[in-house]
């Protein structure tokens, strides 16, 4: 072996052994060391009252199931107690468009298959609201006895028919998001032109005679929302205001009937849906912000010209307001999704679908209470209470069919 080979092999063994010395060095000293996952954080709620524990992620079990102990659950009951609740099907094809009768004890809803409306009570007894033929009706705005309704059509059309008259009126295809009055007697809409010049929040007579216009639109339509007071003061709220010095928080502004320039609505959050209290003093809104990791979470405050955002207060409820129904003027039942993370509240047709479970609200204390899970993993909406609060109608949102489900 030449002298220049031997030369070349040292260096190279002193280079390994260089780098195998630096390695033992790295790994006794510096490698870091596993570690165990940290439990998730609970969900963040706002800070004030409320009594819900912030829901879990996981499935609703159903009644009968084993669990790992090798126990049966117990069956659901025939009335709601805080548990496992038994549902009845009202229908066996899915409806659209359902509300609570005029009497307070059953469902006026729309069935597509055949374009005509019905009746039904707890017991599931059926009857037409008319002989009359809608096909494909798009929406339906129903007036607060349900006896009239605005249907829109997929080609524009909009009509107004009175179900016990069996008349109707036909309003302008470029109207669009109707709400009739607390007095039934008068209709809001937006019509929209070409134009933005020539786009309004409007009101008319339920004939169609003697239309006003209320407030300009231009191109902020959508972010008006047509929601006429009980007291017949207010006919929509406008999020159109400036920021009001962080992202979360906006001004809601009321929009008045005759002009009115009523204190703005001050409001912690993105997404603003609300519902009146039936007597109109109150105002039921959800919006989703930092402080719940933007989940929706519901707020009440005072609703009237003189008090409108007084009294504000956090319900310390996960769930969107239209999965809310008012029974009387200070308790609410709401679907509460069970396991929302975070932003769901930026994306509610993303997270539509998550097991419900029936939360009964005080307003006036802020307390809730569990009442029901219904049987099987379901999602609600559009909620009624019946009159005498006994009975919980909803749509099954999976099949589209009505439910029921015993309160007492």
């Amino acid at each position: 072996m030449s002298e220049r080979t031997k030369r070349l092999l040292i260096v190279i063994g002193f280079i390994l052994s260089v780098i195998v010395i630096a390695y033992a060095i790295w790994a006794a000293f510096f490698r870091a060391t596993p570690q165990t996952p940290a439990p998730e954080a609970p969900q963040a709620q706002a800070p004030t009252g409320g009594a819900l524990t912030p829901s879990q992620t996981g499935r609703t079990p159903g009644a009968g199931e084993i669990t790992p102990g090798g126990q049966a659950l117990p069956s659901a009951a025939e009335v709601a107690g805080g548990g496992i609740t038994k549902t009845t099907e009202l229908t066996t094809a899915p409806v659209a468009d359902a509300t609570l009768s005029g009497d307070g004890s059953g469902v006026n809803f729309y069935n597509d298959s055949d374009g005509k409306f019905y009746r039904i009570d707890a017991t599931g007894n059926v009857t037409t609201l008319s002989n009359k033929e809608f096909p494909s009706v798009e929406n339906v705005a129903w007036n607060k006895d349900a006896q009239k309704a605005v249907l829109e059509f997929p080609d524009g059309s909009n009509v107004v028919y009175d179900f016990d008259n069996e008349t109707q009126v036909t309003l302008p295809q470029h109207w669009k998001d109707f709400e009739f009055s607390p007095t039934s007697d008068q209709i809001a809409a937006k019509s929209i032109g070409l134009d933005p010049n020539n786009r309004w929040l409007v009101t008319t007579n339920a004939d169609g005679s003697n239309v006003r216009s209320i407030q300009e639109l231009g191109d902020n339509e959508t972010k008006v929302q047509v929601n006429w007071s009980p007291n017949d003061q207010i006919v929509a709220f406008s999020d159109t205001a400036e920021g009001q010095g962080s992202i979360d928080r906006k001004m809601i502004i009321p929009i008045g009937k005759e002009h009115e320039n009523f204190k703005g609505l001050i409001v912690e959050g993105l997404g603003f849906q609300s519902q009146w209290s039936p007597d109109g003093k109150r105002l039921l809104y959800s919006v989703s912000g930092s402080y719940s990791n933007y989940r929706p979470l519901l707020w009440i405050v005072d609703g009237t010209s003189a008090s409108m955002g007084d009294h504000r207060k956090s319900l310390s409820i996960n769930t969107w307001v239209d999965k809310c129904a008012w029974a009387g003027i200070a308790t609410v039942y709401c679907a509460v999704p069970q396991g929302l993370p975070p932003n769901a509240g930026l994306q509610p047709k993303a997270f539509g679908t998550f097991p419900d479970a029936i939360y009964r609200i005080d307003v006036d204390s802020g307390s809730s209470a569990l009442v029901a899970i219904p049987n099987g993993e379901k999602t609600l909406s559009k909620l009624f209470v019946t009159n005498d609060q006994s009975v919980l109608y909803f749509t099954n949102l999976q099949t589209g069919n009505l439910e029921s489900l015993k309160l007492k």
